[in-house]
């Protein structure tokens, strides 16, 4: 298994660059069940940031993205029944995918809130507006 920085997923994602895409190609297409590429919850809240500001992808572009690698074989996710949940409030409308994350991971820890100056995330369960 190798470890995917989300810069060579965005790459691969994008291909919008003439020098890094194809080498990120290679990378992601040469992955396998036998040995699979790991992407970390927070490489995924980068490349969903990014997607949403530099390439204005809806978060429902992003959450089927996501699903996809999700269902890949030759992707593992870290904390993957958190993305899943985070991936579900986004495709509802209630707040990013980060957002949605952010949550998941904070109660996973315990917290009893997640406080917030984001309007959008303040909708999701358990976040309060301040």
């Amino acid at each position: 298994m190798i470890g995917l920085d989300s810069n060579v997923l965005l790459r691969y994602l994008a291909q919008d660059d003439p020098t890094q895409s194809p080498k990120a190609t290679k990378i992601i297409e040469g992955l396998s069940a036998d040995e699979p590429g790991h992407l970390t919850h927070i490489a995924l809240a980068e490349i969903a940031w990014v997607l949403a500001r530099a390439y204005k992808e809806p978060e429902r572009s992003i959450a089927n993205i996501f699903a996809q690698l999700l269902r890949s074989r030759s992707i593992v996710v870290s904390d993957e029944a958190y993305v899943v949940h985070a991936l579900r409030a986004a495709s509802e409308g209630e707040a990013t995918f980060a957002d949605a994350l952010i949550g998941a991971l904070c109660f996973r820890a315990g917290c009893s809130k997640v406080v917030t100056f984001d309007e959008g995330a303040s909708r999701l369960p358990g976040f309060e507006l301040i």
